[in-house]
């Protein structure tokens, strides 16, 4: 049921709450314990809380839920990876907004209200993202939504950079997983997340559906979370997290990008693969690298299969997607934000 105070006064007489906050947790640890509790301070209290154990080897995660009367535990038999598992919470959840919060981020009081707030400001925007600043390194971003290149390369803008208040509220390619808020109609209409995915890179697949569909996503940099990153997978230089990552790149290529764009995007982005691997610090994953690749091309007939379904619901044009991208290389080597006003629809 919906998390209530006693000073609440927001909760719809009907008794369905107006969020449902889906955390998907996955050998998180303690981490978990300190997101709930981050989540069970908030000013906002008209939401619905659902953690999902997917099937975790350590016991652990399901016992630290279960301290949290107000969170509803659902435990999976089988790990269904961060896509499964998402698209479950979506399909659990009684919100009219469903928001995903990573078990290793960690919310400051006002990060619902802030978001509640901004879709009202906004009626015309289904989609938002929070402003993530590095949970071990107070005044270092860890990114302000997620940014696309004309190489096919995402990344979250602003990464690692220095805090100076450069973040503006705006529109930003795509939301990023691990403190985003959707309508949850919105997002079962479009599929959800693509569960072939598993982990990793589904959410900047989602960001490009939504874009394809003429539905923005709206950068709140008041709403702000910490985030731990790449806990529960070992790592982001981890085998599992540069097999995923690497792979399902090349997936979202494959499904999302117009096809006048293909010729151009594809060549650069396995020229920008195969520059940054060679660097010394990467040559360890080159096998890794290239069996990502192949499996990557190996599953292609059936992304593409996907892709007919996916260009169905393209409402955007060639020229609004590639706009909606950066073609700044100094862009994606610096990792710069890029946020863009938000126009009427």
């Amino acid at each position: 049921m919906a998390q209530r105070g006693s000073d609440d006064k927001t909760e719809h007489s009907s008794g369905v709450p107006q969020l449902t906050v889906c955390v998907i947790a996955y050998n998180s640890g303690p981490t978990l314990r300190t997101c709930l509790e981050r989540l069970g301070a908030q000013t906002f209290r008209d939401f619905e809380a659902i953690v999902i154990d997917n099937a975790s080897p350590d016991p652990g995660d399901a016992a630290i839920a279960a301290e949290f009367p107000w969170v509803r535990l659902i435990r999976n038999t089988e790990n269904l990876g961060f896509t499964g598992a998402g698209n479950q919470g979506a399909r659990e959840g009684r919100g009219r907004w469903y928001v995903l919060l990573n078990p290793d981020a960690f919310a400051e009081p006002d990060w619902l209200a802030t978001l509640v707030a901004a879709a009202g400001r906004h009626p015309q925007v289904r989609s938002f993202t929070s402003r993530q600043m590095v949970a071990e390194q107070p005044g270092v971003l860890d990114g302000l939504g997620d940014v696309m290149s004309i190489t096919g390369i995402p990344y979250r803008g602003g990464y690692l950079s220095r805090d100076d208040g450069q973040a503006r509220e705006g529109v930003v390619f795509s939301p990023c997983g691990a403190a985003m808020m959707i309508d949850r109609a919105l997002f079962l209409a479009l599929g959800g997340f693509d569960e072939d995915f598993f982990c990793y890179g589904e959410d900047v697949d989602l960001g490009y559906r939504l874009q394809l569909a003429g539905e923005p996503t709206l950068l709140v940099p008041d709403a702000v979370i910490h985030h731990v990153g790449s806990a529960s997978t070992g790592g982001a230089k981890s085998e599992f997290a540069v097999f995923h990552g690497s792979r399902n790149r090349f997936w979202v290529l494959f499904k999302n990008t117009p096809w006048p764009l293909m010729p151009l995007v594809v060549p650069l982005h396995l020229a920008v693969l195969v520059f940054v691997y060679l660097k010394r610090d990467n040559r360890p994953h080159i096998g890794l690298i290239l069996r990502a690749v192949k499996a990557a091309f190996a599953g292609a007939p059936k992304v593409f299969r996907t892709r007919r379904e996916v260009q169905k619901l393209r409402r955007a044009s060639i020229w609004q997607i590639a706009g909606a991208m950066t073609w700044n290389p100094r862009d994606l080597s610096g990792r710069r934000p890029v946020i863009r006003p938000l126009r009427r629809l």
